[in-house]
């Protein structure tokens, strides 16, 4: 925590910056801003005093709990134009929420490098699918059901609340591998968050409490000073970001997407590298 007075204001203008982006992208692309405020959180975390072994858990466990509120208000954004299938989220959102309580809290017994590690690992591979694959031919014409919807519903919320992310990474792909356009996908996805990001985050606190090596403030595994800073932003600028969406065609929407994507997980896998060899 050497510095940490002198280094503020500049952790404070990352956190700052932070919030704006993932407001802006929850709302282009529907996915929560995690894939934003986890790589940001993990640094900042670690300059205020979290250890190398909780900050990762934290990071995710912070990232989540925001993800309920800017998740809600993308959505709504999208839903004033129509990119919304409440169906879709009426009969999917059940297991998203079992899926992701269970994940949060089997989290505690993970390394954090290792999930540093799954974060970049499935970040990057759905980056190179959404930059290699212009206009992928859906799967099947819709969405599947029974019990290929509950193991599919639950593997999207576990996934998520192991990488902080709100569910629109995963639920975006599965969408549009399933019949839908880039728009509805995102619309849809960003009503996933609420889903994945309560539960997850109620059991990051349930699982991290009495934890030694958090940074300050922290309830749990949450931390409560950048979780009031970034939900302030996110909440201004997520339906910015959903009429910047909705001004874009399918393709540069897409690649948008997948290109900020892969420059998140080659800072991820770099950080895994790091720790794992020793100069991280």
């Amino acid at each position: 925590m050497s510095g940490f007075e002198s280094d503020w204001p500049a952790l404070l203008a990352l956190l700052v910056a932070t919030g704006v982006v993932a407001g802006l992208i929850a709302g282009m692309f529907g996915i929560g801003g995690g894939v934003v405020i986890v790589p940001a959180l993990y640094h900042l975390l670690g300059e205020v005093g979290a250890s190398d072994e909780t900050r990762m858990h934290a990071a995710v466990a912070t990232s989540l709990a925001t993800i309920v509120v800017t998740s809600l208000r993308s959505a709504r954004a999208h839903m004033k134009r129509g990119a919304v299938d409440m169906g879709v989220i009426r009969t999917w959102v059940p297991w998203i929420i079992f899926g992701s309580f269970a994940g949060s809290l089997l989290a505690r017994f993970v390394p954090g490098t290792a999930l540093t590690g799954l974060f970049g690992v499935g970040a990057m591979l759905i980056a190179v699918r959404m930059l290699v694959v212009d206009k992928p031919k859906p799967l099947r014409a819709d969405l599947p059901g029974g019990a290929a919807r509950a193991g599919l519903g639950t593997g999207i919320g576990f996934a998520s609340s192991w990488m902080g992310i709100g569910g629109g990474v995963f639920g975006v792909m599965l969408l549009t591998l399933c019949g839908r356009t880039i728009h509805q996908a995102v619309g849809t996805a960003a009503g996933f968050g609420a889903a994945i990001g309560g539960p997850a985050a109620l059991g990051f606190i349930i699982s991290g409490l009495g934890v030694e090596g958090r940074a300050a403030g922290s309830l749990g595994y949450v931390n409560a000073p950048a979780f009031a800073v970034v939900i302030t932003l996110t909440f201004i600028f997520a339906p910015l970001g959903a009429r910047i969406a909705h001004a874009m065609s399918q393709s540069l929407l897409q690649r948008l997407f997948g290109a900020g994507l892969i420059l998140v997980a080659i800072q991820m896998l770099f950080e895994t590298f790091g720790a794992l060899v020793g100069f991280g």
